[in-house]
């Protein structure tokens, strides 16, 4: 059964939408009582019962009826019912009676009756029959501001998509972007899978995990911070086309743009590379927008972006160059230099970054710094940043033409990293070396903020190697490429939300103050 809401009302009759086409009736209600309606004379308990909202204008509940006079609350039963419009003539007067006494704001009602259409095309029901099926113990909010309160917006988002429509919109319009990205892999032969939360050891990123306990086995596992290695175990076995759409878990800082438990997509690709997979996530991308907007061009905050292919592809090196002046691939491994020359460019800021730069073990690493401060927020239209230094990504293969270099890019729309992909290492022994110089690099950093006393919670746990991983690769993995997209981070830049917050229906908060 399709369930309807009640968006407009006439002296007549109700008028009812079905949801699946709310997103065009965008009129907000003022108060908010729910019913069930049916195009059958049968009971309203029976199966054919369909669920609808009536809307009000005044937001009373039984509790404060007793501070009314009796003509008071006369008055009150009497605009309620006239906003209300079912037509007395028509119903049992039983069941009238039962309206002016019993109904309050946010009951929810079973209704039967003709469904026909106004003059005007209008679909509208004229009850017949109508019951009680749920009552509302507790008042929605205030019929003029809605649900305001951001904190309890994001605490009872149940009542936060009663009061505000447009927030059930946002999750109607999220669904039908993951229909996409599924519908989208699917065209391409892709197999989705499902790879372990809890793992033997986080890995596939460099993040601070969680940890839980497991009684049975006597030992630690992590919540997974990456679906990766997992994933590139599946190419291992015979999987030439993979992808994943699960929750990842990381023990970071929350933000507008970060929550402890987040979406994405995961794809790996045999005998392709990243260049392959930025077509992939032009396509991905402009198939979604045009899903939820129909066009290729959206308004976001207030600023205009174009997802008209082809999107600006440009290496780390010359976007640092632009917007800097300076050629870090000159220093070549002078690290001392690149330091000096990133701390005089520093300057302007009103940041004091030279711990951050002292924590820097290559030139790499500053560029990557500079890149961070610099150049991201500027990246507003669609651009592949590609090319990155070897040391920053130890899961990438060596670029075939520039040998410090490897075959990776991330993608960047309005200043936010959107996508991640690597032409991906295969080599075993490589990979080992890469891994344990990650987590040496790792400890260098954790130990230097702790010989300052300066708490910095990006290092303050421990990474391990995932033995099991380098074996998997020893018996061969096929060249391959791989790229994972942040759906919460899509929805909120095709919904036009500026806050994670906005677009995970149950985000993670801080304890409620008593």
């Amino acid at each position: 059964m399709e369930a309807l809401r009640t968006c407009m009302v006439s002296s007549q009759r109700i008028r009812l939408v079905s949801r699946s086409a709310f997103a065009i009736a965008r009129s907000r209600p003022s108060a908010r009582s729910r019913c069930c309606s049916s195009s059958s004379a049968s009971p309203a308990n029976d199966g054919s019962v369909r669920s609808t909202t009536v809307e009000g204008n005044q937001a009373s509940d039984r509790r404060r009826r007793s501070s009314f006079s009796t003509s008071d609350r006369e008055s009150i039963r009497a605009i309620r019912l006239k906003k209300l419009y079912f037509e007395k003539e028509s119903l049992p007067e039983d069941h009238f009676e039962l309206l002016k006494t019993y109904i309050d704001l946010g009951d929810i009602l079973g209704a039967n009756g003709s469904v026909k259409k106004t003059d005007k095309g209008e679909l509208s029901v004229f009850v017949k029959f109508v019951k009680i099926l749920t009552k509302s113990l507790l008042p929605l909010p205030d019929k003029y501001h809605g649900l305001a309160d951001v904190d309890k917006r994001y605490r009872q988002r149940y009542v936060d998509m009663i009061a505000n429509p447009e927030v059930a919109d946002i999750f109607r319009m999220r669904a039908e972007i993951m229909s996409e990205i599924r519908k989208t892999m699917d065209s391409w032969g892709f197999i989705e899978v499902e790879t372990p939360v809890l793992q033997d050891a986080a890995g596939g990123a460099e993040a601070k995990p969680f940890i839980t306990y497991h009684n049975s086995l006597e030992r630690n596992l992590y919540l997974r911070i990456a679906t990766e290695l997992h994933l590139k175990r599946m190419l291992v076995g015979g999987f030439d086309k993979v992808y994943e759409i699960g929750r990842i878990f990381r023990n970071e800082g929350i933000s507008t743009r970060h929550n402890p438990e987040f979406t994405t997509i995961e794809m790996y690709e045999a005998l392709s590379d990243y260049q392959s997979m930025m077509d992939k996530a032009e396509e991905i991308i402009t198939r979604c927008a045009l899903r939820v907007h129909g066009k290729l061009e959206i308004d976001y905050l207030g600023t205009q972006i174009c997802f008209q292919r082809p999107w600006r592809r440009e290496t780390m090196h010359n976007l640092v160059k632009e917007v800097t002046g300076i050629d870090f691939g000159e220093f070549k491994n002078d690290l001392r230099s690149a330091k000096e020359a990133a701390r005089l460019i520093l300057k302007s800021t009103s940041e004091n970054y030279d711990a951050l730069l002292h924590t820097c073990p290559s030139v790499g690493h500053v560029l990557n710094e500079v890149f961070e401060i610099f150049v991201e927020s500027k990246l507003l239209q669609p651009t592949f940043v590609l090319d990155y230094p070897v040391e920053l990504s130890p899961l990438a293969k060596p670029h075939r033409r520039f040998p410090d270099l490897v075959e990776r890019f991330e993608l960047f729309i309005y200043g936010r990293e959107l996508a991640n992909s690597f032409s991906e290492l295969t080599d075993p022994i490589d990979q080992r070396t890469r891994l344990m110089r990650q987590i040496e690099q790792h400890n260098e950093k954790r130990a230097t903020f702790a010989d300052q006393k300066r708490e910095n919670d990006d290092y303050s746990y421990d990474i391990s190697l995932d033995e099991d991983f380098v074996t998997a690769l020893e018996y061969g993995m096929p060249p391959a490429s791989g790229m994972g997209i942040g759906i919460d981070r899509l929805v909120m830049l095709l919904t036009n939300s500026s806050s994670i917050r906005e677009v995970i229906a149950f985000p993670v908060l801080k304890a409620q103050q008593q």
